[in-house]
């Protein structure tokens, strides 16, 4: 199984930190990615209706990303982080998603995480 890296950057007009509690939280990741994520430690398990996944968080920096990495993908390189950028000179925000999936599948995951960011937009008053 060989899948393609692929990145997304979205707008967002919040602050880092408002930002960083969607994306950084158990609690803010239930309210726009999955129905519920339950957090134990650096392990997060994410409920789709009768569906769940676990994910292990690699890597973190407060109000900047969160990189994990599904269950199923342990021992590969292969991640998903959500990261925030700010721009040097405008202070605009951005959350730049990156993944991987198969070939194949590429346009679906891209449009499933364009539908979960704007979720998140509506949530926050983006």
């Amino acid at each position: 199984m060989n899948k393609v890296k692929y990145q997304l950057e979205f707008s967002m007009k919040c602050s880092t930190s408002l930002l960083f509690e969607y994306i950084g939280t158990s609690s803010g990741m239930s309210e726009w990615l999955a129905d519920d994520v339950i957090e134990r430690g650096d392990e997060f398990t994410f409920y789709w209706g009768d569906q769940q996944e676990s994910a292990n968080l690699i890597r973190y920096k407060e109000e900047s990303f969160v990189r994990f990495r599904w269950e199923e993908d342990e021992g590969t390189k292969y991640f998903w982080e959500l990261a925030i950028h700010v721009d040097e000179v405008t202070n605009d925000v951005a959350l730049i998603i990156t993944d991987f999936t198969e070939e194949s599948d590429l346009d679906s995951s891209k449009l499933y995480w364009t539908n979960l960011i704007d979720d998140l937009k509506k949530i926050i008053g983006s």
